[in-house]
């Protein structure tokens, strides 16, 4: 199956948000992860939402190109042709995209889509994010009504953000932030979706204590109660269907309770990367390391090709990555619910 339509993209949302689960939103940077993904979504029958970050992007053009905007694009054509083996829905994203980002990452990714929607295609990512949660919420809306005005004519979903995740995470640092910041009010998730609704759909990643990076268990300290109340706000003013598709930014460390309680509040996507990354590293780790004599040439040895091939620890990578994102839809509660072949 291709990557979904925009109107099956619009399903896959409108299905978890009427069925109370969320899908998992993998960071992605080569095919080897990409390939982790689709293995995850496939063999736990979920659809699913790969997204490529700036910094993703830039890794993936090469360290002679560096452009993340050309390594984003390479990603994407590349998840097109391999989601064409698979059974399951799957949506492409981009990851925060600052204003200082906007001309030289989303522009070029929108004119890409804007080529292949000209040529009868769909267009080459299905939602785009874009974090303005670095300016004042009046500046943040004004450049998102612009870029959701765009991406409207072309049936792309925006994703914005206000209050910030914390933590540091892919270059996205918010570390130094007074904690006030790390929660959005009711008030300001009434004014995103009373500006963004006229427009066309969003997606809305109001923040409620989430942190990026590695925590352990219990150090993060959530608050979903905040995503309930600010959808009560919308929905008391605009009525049930005013609810926002919701996403979860910030994820690792948090328990499973809480996890499943933005479920109720309207979460439809959960970012998934610090655990996969890691997922994908320590079979890596325990390849090079058990096998070192055979990896490296030691003492005027010749060593043992077999041990130093890279595609044999990156399949290790890739099926603990795949492992670990199975996990997640479990979390989620989207295992087993794809809409493949429904819409």
């Amino acid at each position: 199956m291709p990557v979904a339509t925009p109107k099956q993209y619009e399903a896959m949302l409108d299905a978890a948000q009427k069925g109370g689960y969320a899908y998992p939103a993998v960071n992605i940077t080569s095919l080897t992860t990409i390939n982790a993904a689709l293995k995850a979504f496939a063999d736990s029958k979920t659809d699913g939402i790969i997204q490529v970050s700036t910094g993703g992007g830039q890794f993936a053009s090469g360290l002679n190109v560096a452009d993340a905007a050309y390594g984003a694009i390479v990603l994407a054509e590349a998840t097109h042709l391999l989601a064409e083996k698979y059974d399951v829905l799957v949506a492409l994203h981009t990851d925060h995209c600052h204003p200082e980002k906007v001309d030289s990452f989303l522009k070029p990714l929108l004119e890409a889509s804007r080529k292949r929607v000209a040529e009868g295609k769909g267009p080459l990512f299905q939602s785009h994010m874009f974090d303005g949660s670095v300016v004042p919420l009046d500046e943040n809306l004004e450049i998102s009504k612009a870029l959701l005005k765009e991406c409207a004519e072309l049936g792309i979903i925006l994703e914005v953000e206000a209050g910030c995740v914390g933590g540091e995470e892919d270059g996205h640092d918010t570390s130094g932030l007074p904690a006030e910041k790390l929660y959005t009010t009711p008030e300001d998730m009434l004014e995103v979706y009373e500006t963004l609704q006229p427009i066309g759909r969003f997606l809305f990643a109001a923040t409620f204590g989430n942190v990026h990076g590695a925590y352990k268990p219990g150090s993060v300290k959530l608050k979903p109660t905040i995503l309930r109340d600010g959808q009560k706000a919308v929905m008391d003013k605009h009525g049930a269907e005013a609810e926002m598709d919701l996403v979860f930014h910030g994820g690792s460390g948090s328990e499973l309770s809480d996890i499943r309680e933005t479920l109720d509040y309207g979460v439809v996507k959960m970012n998934i990367d610090t655990d996969t990354q890691y997922a994908f590293t320590r079979p890596i780790v325990t390849h090079i390391c058990s096998n070192i004599e055979g990896v490296l040439k030691i003492d005027g040895e010749v060593g043992n090709k077999k041990t130093y091939d890279p595609r044999g620890y990156l399949k290790k990578g890739e099926a603990n990555m795949a492992k670990r994102l199975q996990e997640a839809a479990a979390d989620l509660l989207s295992e087993g619910k794809t809409i493949f072949g429904t819409v």
